[in-house]
């Protein structure tokens, strides 16, 4: 979106918009942009979210976990959980032949982990990066 289709849409004009901008991106608050792209297209269409069980939650358990995760480029998303297990993946793959390559090869060896559960995603619903805010004005 360009700086003056932004400052439209909130209500300002561009050079306070502009300023406004440079200063949410100096606080940290934007931390970049980024391209959006189609994961179907680029042979990744298939989604699984996975529960991992750790073997112990010590700290140096969880710091080779979450190095570990980090080299599998399949896993979008990693989420340490508070609940009946430790972590939830999101794994992204071209079908689920792969995803079961990157499950046994990869995921079940990743360190520590003693049990791992499968949740294939059959439709997306919804799938946003975008973060909510509780009002408009929070913006400003």
């Amino acid at each position: 979106m360009t700086v003056v289709d932004l400052a439209r849409r909130v209500g300002l004009s561009r050079t306070p918009c502009l300023e406004r901008v440079r200063r949410l991106e100096e606080q940290g608050v934007i931390r970049g942009y980024a391209a959006l792209l189609d994961p179907e297209k680029l042979g990744a269409g298939h989604v699984t979210f996975v529960q991992v069980t750790l073997g112990t939650t010590r700290s140096d358990a969880l710091d080779a976990f979450n190095r570990a995760v980090g080299d599998i480029p399949e896993i979008q998303g990693c989420f340490m959980i508070a609940g009946g297990f430790d972590y939830l993946l999101k794994v992204r793959t071209p079908d689920i032949q792969a995803y079961r390559r990157v499950l046994g090869e990869r995921v079940a060896a990743l360190p520590h982990v003693v049990q791992t559960s499968t949740f294939v995603v059959m439709e997306t619903v919804k799938d946003s990066v975008a973060v909510a805010l509780p009002d408009e004005s929070a913006a400003r």
